[in-house]
């Protein structure tokens, strides 16, 4: 049993929660996630099952998509819908549109986050949450993120009760991006605390929200005997890698981990990363030897992938 498992994880559960369950199902230890999802978030949640495992890292990398809401009028300790409220300030009117928009298009491209307390970044051995459970405050690390587009996807909603302004918005953005703090950071630049008041992940990587099953969708594959076709092939995720089909010769090489001459890999000679095939099936990434430039060294070995 091996492959990628596009999984769609519903609200409620930690991202744990889902291997616990798909452990269970498919009756197999050897299962990893590529990236949490918050608990109150939902959406495309990729498994690695099998000798894919070995694929997560790169994975984590990969570019998300998201679909979500972001409120105006007041700010909490967590930056979503779910903490406590730290800021108010009541609106009376609707912000111009064009403004909301203009502002977003601001925070396109390479920017800078703060991450929020309660998130999983570790400083000082400890993860951010850790302090904020306990009532403290700590330095966090400003971090690069990019904004690939940042745009809203519905009409200015007035919450006359509340006093809060909300619109939809979508965004495609790279690795690390937290968008609860998007939304903290626009609504600063609107001049207004604001949140996130929710969050569905509808991309990751190559692998998007039409793709997916739920856990009950995987145990109803499983009750039938039909698992396998749920399974997408560690290629999916390397199908942008430059590829190399190695010859008979080479594999004899490659499946014993040498260490190979880059002009082995006709045409790849400069390549920093090569997903290297045998027979149709990922078989190795070789990347360039970091003390000898005119040779490539295994970086990651899939040897159980082939046949």
């Amino acid at each position: 049993m091996n492959g990628i498992l596009p999984l769609w994880k519903e609200r409620g559960m930690t991202s744990h929660d889902c291997i616990f369950h798909l452990r269970r199902i498919l009756k197999t230890r050897k299962i990893g996630h590529t990236g949490t999802l918050d608990p109150e978030v939902d959406g495309v949640l990729p498994i690695c099952v099998g000798a894919a495992t070995k694929a997560a890292e790169f994975m984590t990398d990969m570019g998300k998509a998201y679909e979500g809401e972001i409120t105006l009028g007041y700010s909490t300790e967590t930056e979503d819908a779910h903490g406590e409220i730290v800021e108010r300030l009541p609106i009376t009117e609707l912000p111009d549109a064009s403004v909301v928009d203009a502002m977003m298009q601001t925070l396109e491209g390479t920017i800078i986050q703060v991450p929020p307390m309660y998130s999983a970044v570790k400083v000082n051995g400890r993860r951010l949450y850790e302090y904020a459970r306990k009532g403290e405050t700590v330095e966090r690390p400003k971090r690069e993120a990019v904004i690939y587009s940042f745009t809203r996807t519905s009409e200015l909603r007035y919450n006359e009760g509340e006093q809060t302004v909300s619109w939809d918005f979508s965004v495609e953005c790279g690795k690390g991006t937290y968008i609860r703090t998007l939304a903290v950071d626009l609504g600063k630049a609107l001049g207004y605390p604001a949140h996130m008041s929710r969050l569905t992940r509808t991309a990751s990587g190559p692998f998007k929200k039409e793709n997916c099953l739920t856990l009950a969708e995987v145990q109803e594959k499983m009750d039938q005997g039909e698992i396998d076709s749920v399974f997408l092939p560690i290629e999916s995720i390397f199908s942008e890698f430059p590829r190399f089909d190695a010859d008979a010769n080479v594999w004899e090489q490659i499946k014993n981990g040498a260490v190979l001459e880059a002009q082995t890999f006709v045409g790849l000679e400069d390549a920093p990363l090569i997903a290297v095939y045998y027979e149709g099936y990922l078989v190795a990434l070789y990347e360039t030897h970091a003390r000898k430039t005119d040779f490539k060294k295994p970086r990651k070995m899939f040897l159980s992938n082939i046949g």
